[in-house]
């Protein structure tokens, strides 16, 4: 069996500091929030990835382990929505 190595251009893996810091720096510039499709492409992420690595910086808990609470996932009308509901000071740097 062999293993295929991440390319360049592919995103930093769901839960890696890089990716958590640059989607929280994306949250923190849309304090109303920011529809999902727009914040995938402004990070250059597939919508999959994207709702693993909110659901890891969420509320619920993941393995029995409770989520920081940094961001939620709101309905809006038709639109799916990323807030980021931490105050920075709250935020321990990744």
């Amino acid at each position: 069996m062999t293993s295929r190595l991440p390319s360049k251009t592919e995103p930093a893996a769901v839960g890696d500091a890089t990716l958590a810091q640059a989607l929280l720096a994306e949250l923190a510039r849309e304090p109303d929030g920011i529809s999902l499709p727009r914040l995938c492409k402004r990070l250059g992420l597939r919508m999959s990835v994207l709702m693993r690595e909110l659901a890891w910086l969420g509320e619920e808990s993941i393995g029995g382990q409770p989520g920081p609470g940094l961001v939620r996932v709101e309905r809006r009308g038709e639109r799916d929505v990323a807030i980021l509901i931490a105050r920075s000071s709250d935020i321990d740097p990744l």
